[in-house]
């Protein structure tokens, strides 16, 4: 390994000040985890075991409850995405080459997929908050439903705009 100048050396060590990020975002993983399982049992009792002169869950109740589970399943996919695409593309390499558990999208992943995976991640996040909003429109006023649907839109050409700049980039750099 070369040696390197000692500022040099200290301005690559300071990508080790990210780790406590990362562990962060373990921890947050952990705190979605629990709220899982939270919302899980809280549907399962609905179900299964109505509070005493309750009625039993509706239809809606329950693809609401579902589709909340299904929200945070998502986001959880996405810390994924940023803790393990981040610390390989920004801290450290994991060496996970040939562990049969190894993500297929790690193999390739750079700042820029890592960009465009994590822009449809928030566009599949926005699609279930949106769905959520439209099954239970009655309610949420019209400016609410206009503003949240106008917010997906952006967050649709916000992916569409780095898909393409990213795929500009990589013709550019092919030609080099």
């Amino acid at each position: 390994m070369r040696y390197l100048k000692p500022l040099p050396q200290m301005i690559f060590a300071s990508r080790w000040l990210q780790l406590p990020l990362y562990v962060g975002l373990i921890l947050a993983q952990a705190v979605y985890v629990f709220h899982f399982w939270v919302e899980l049992s809280h549907l399962l009792s609905g179900v299964f075991t109505p509070a005493a002169g309750s009625q039993p869950l509706t239809e809606t109740a329950i693809m609401l409850i579902v589709l909340g589970l299904i929200d945070v399943v998502m986001i959880s996919n996405l810390l994924i995405m940023v803790i393990v695409g981040g610390y390989e593309t920004f801290v450290s390499r994991m060496n996970l080459e040939n562990h049969p558990d190894q993500p297929e999208w790690l193999s390739h992943v750079n700042a820029s997929v890592l960009k465009v995976k994590l822009a449809t991640a928030i566009i599949g996040i926005s699609s279930i908050h949106l769905l959520k909003t439209f099954i239970n429109a009655e309610q949420y006023s019209e400016k609410t439903l206009i503003a949240q649907t106008v917010i997906h839109i952006t967050f649709l050409l916000s992916a569409i705009a780095i898909a393409y700049c990213d795929r500009l980039m990589s013709k550019a750099s092919d030609q080099h």
